[in-house]
Formats: structure tokens, C-alpha cells, sequence
């Protein structure tokens, strides 16, 4: 066996990344002579919860429809929804069936990921948050992660790979094994090594939990880097105790050692409880295993049209639908044919018409779309926070 258990490219182009039953499907309708025109809806639920997602994964839905004789239309990325249709697909059946998993896949990691990167982002509206969570996914999407961060709000992330997907920067400065492997006692060479190593763009933060006491490691890397930054407290959850308490403790010792400006960033284990206790002391924060322990979104893809007639399973509304934000915040499903509702807006948008993709994709777009909605339905009790990017 050569090289690793990772679905090529083009077997997602090609269809066969799908389950079997599809294929199966294929050869019965053919054999049969059957083809008909359908319209099939891909929700989550099929009436508003009140629980707000995040939708993402978007922009691969539009690459594996593009070239086929459908048309689509779709939520935004970085829209918030609650229910009901987050996708709409029309055309002959046997142009799309096969690509029913990978559409659902793409659509359901993607959009668990970017909701938990909301959370975290609107925890702490005025901090630096970075996405620290490659590390706890398999790698071949890892761009993945990071791209359903940045749509969510979130300021960066580590992964180099996935930064020449996504032609951003990464962020990230130095991990215990640096300071491991200079050895305890030597904390101030491997930050002053590092230091002089590292180009001019790379924001100069310490780690001072290694070997000693926080409070007394951030002191001494300020004493020992000029210009320092600011350092980064990663202490494992099985020394922790109280974090809060050491947090302030380094900013404590911290200005009364004179380093008033350098800045205390907080990583391991963070989750927006973490993030609001730790926001009067703390300038930023590594979030990591919080979006990626996220459950996919349990998304379902049905047909709901054949040839123009309403259809539908046992469970699933029939009839195409359409998805509105309301004047007053809600989300409202109805029926395709009755209208939008007094001062609503109409959430499905076009995205693929006869297989040629309409839209474009701007993850900062999609970031302001995400925090904007946040304010607008009050995701996760926003209204407590300010989301105005102003520290207090």
C-alpha cells in the first residue's frame, strides 16, 4: 500500500465518491427508460428551530454542479439559517443523483465547523481569534477548517497547507518543543533565538509555560526580547487550575515589570466559556479542538418536484420552498409559490444556471454576511456582546 486513505479529486468529479445505492439507481432508471425533471431541496429540519447554523461549504457545491445541465440556487456563505431549504437543485434526475454525498458532505462538515468558529468569534468580538484546530483533523481538509473559520469571522489560522489553499497568511509563532529541545533553564535563548531567526513579519510571542511559572517565564521573555509582543499561556488542562487567576497574575507582574504593552494570548482547550471569563485580561486566543469536535450539520437532500408535480416522503414537506429573514429577525419557509412575506427577504439566491456557476465567493463578504446575521437573529445571545471590534 503507497499513500494515504484519501478520496482523489476526481473520483469527486466523476461521481463515484457517492454511496452505492446511486449508482445502483443509475442503471435502474436507464434500464427503465426514466429521466424525469426534478426539484430537490437539501434542509436542515423543515421548520425554523430558533437554533441558528452557519452555512457553509457552498463554493464546493457550486464547483461539482458546474458543468451539468442544472440549475441551482442557495443560501450565502456565512448566512445564518434555522431550518428548511439551504439548497435547490432542478434538472434531470440522472445529471446529479451520483453527487448527492459528496454535496452533503461538503455542505454538513463544513457548515458544523464554521457554526462552532461563529460561537467562538462572537464570544469575544473585540480579541484577536485564531483557528488553532488542524491538528485534530485529517489532513486532506484541513482547508476545510480553516476556510469555514475565516467565513465565520475568525482573524487567521496556522495551517501552512492550507494557506496556499486559500492564499492567506498563517499565523503562529513557536510550540513547546522549541523550548523542549534548548532545555530547561535556556527559555531566554530559544527566545532570543527565535527572535533573531524568524522574519520581520512574525509577531514576536513568547510561550512561557514550558518549565516554569507563568508569571515569572512572561516576565523574563519580556526582559529577554526586545520589542517583545507579547506571550502566549498554553498550560495544559491537567496543571491549569484556576486559568483565570493566572492569566491575571502575568498581566499583574507583567505591568508591574514595566510591560505594559506586551500583549497575553491564550490557547488549549479554549471555548467561548473560556474566551468570556478570560476577555478583561486576555488579547487574543488559539481556538483549536472547540470547531472541530463540531458535529456535521445532519443535512438531507429530497426530491420534492417531479416534473413539475409536488412530491414528497413520508416527513419531508412537498413542493419547492423558498427561505425568508423577516423584518423582525426570524427565518420563515413557505411555499415557492406564495410569496414572500410582508418585508421579508429572500434567502436562496442563484448559484448555478444550466451548469455554468453565477456567483462569486469572498470569504471577507462571507465574514461580515455571518456577523452581521449574528447581530440580526441574536446567534447564541449575541446582545450581551458588543461586536463592534472597540476593546474594553
Amino acid at each position: 500500500m503507497s499513500g494515504f486513505d484519501v478520496i482523489p479529486t476526481g473520483a469527486i468529479e466523476e461521481g463515484t465518491a457517492t454511496d452505492a445505492y446511486f449508482l445502483r439507481t443509475e442503471e435502474t432508471m436507464r434500464e427503465a427508460g426514466r429521466n424525469p425533471h426534478v426539484t430537490a431541496e437539501v434542509t436542515l429540519g423543515q421548520f425554523p428551530s430558533g437554533e441558528f447554523s452557519a452555512f457553509a461549504g457552498v463554493a464546493d457545491v457550486a464547483e461539482l454542479l458546474s458543468g451539468l445541465d442544472v440549475d441551482a440556487d442557495a443560501l450565502r456563505e456565512g448566512q445564518l439559517f434555522d431550518g428548511g431549504p439551504v439548497l435547490r437543485i432542478e434538472g434531470p434526475y440522472l445529471k446529479f443523483a451520483r453527487f448527492e454525498t459528496s454535496l452533503l458532505g461538503f455542505c454538513s462538515q463544513a457548515s458544523g465547523f464554521a457554526t462552532r468558529a461563529l460561537e467562538a468569534r462572537v464570544a469575544a468580538p473585540d480579541r484577536l481569534v485564531l483557528s488553532f484546530g488542524a491538528r485534530h483533523v485529517h489532513p486532506s481538509i484541513a482547508s476545510v477548517v480553516e476556510r469555514s473559520a475565516l467565513l465565520a469571522g475568525l482573524d487567521g489560522f496556522s495551517h501552512v497547507a492550507a494557506g496556499e489553499v486559500l492564499d492567506r497568511e498563517p499565523g503562529g509563532t513557536m510550540p513547546h518543543a522549541l523550548l523542549i529541545c534548548f532545555g530547561k533553564g535556556n527559555q531566554e535563548a530559544a527566545w532570543r533565538d527565535f527572535d533573531e531567526a524568524v522574519g520581520p513579519e512574525v509577531p514576536r510571542i513568547a510561550l512561557c509555560d514550558t518549565f516554569d511559572d507563568e508569571a515569572d517565564e512572561a516576565v523574563r521573555a519580556a526582559e529577554a526580547v526586545e520589542d517583545l509582543s507579547g506571550v502566549r499561556l498554553d498550560t495544559t488542562g491537567s496543571r491549569r487550575g484556576d486559568f483565570a487567576h493566572i492569566v491575571r497574575e502575568v498581566r499583574w507582574e507583567l505591568d508591574g515589570a514595566g510591560h505594559e504593552d506586551v500583549e497575553i494570548f491564550c490557547s488549549g482547550g479554549i471555548t467561548p466559556e473560556t474566551m468570556r471569563e478570560l476577555r478583561p485580561w486576555a488579547d487574543g486566543f488559539g481556538v483549536g479542538s472547540y470547531i472541530t469536535d463540531a458535529d456535521p450539520l445532519d443535512f438531507g437532500m429530497d426530491i420534492v418536484e417531479v416534473e413539475g408535480d409536488s412530491v414528497g416522503k413520508r416527513g419531508r414537506l412537498p413542493g419547492a420552498k423558498e427561505a425568508y429573514r423577516t423584518a423582525d429577525g426570524a427565518h420563515e419557509v413557505r411555499r415557492a409559490a406564495d410569496g414572500a412575506p410582508d418585508g421579508g427577504r429572500r434567502l436562496l439566491e442563484p448559484l448555478v444556471r444550466d451548469g455554468e456557476v453565477v456567483r462569486e465567493f469572498d470569504l471577507d463578504a462571507a465574514a461580515d454576511r455571518a456577523l452581521a446575521d449574528a447581530r440580526e437573529v441574536d446567534f447564541r445571545d449575541v446582545a450581551r456582546e458588543r461586536l463592534t471590534g472597540v476593546r474594553d
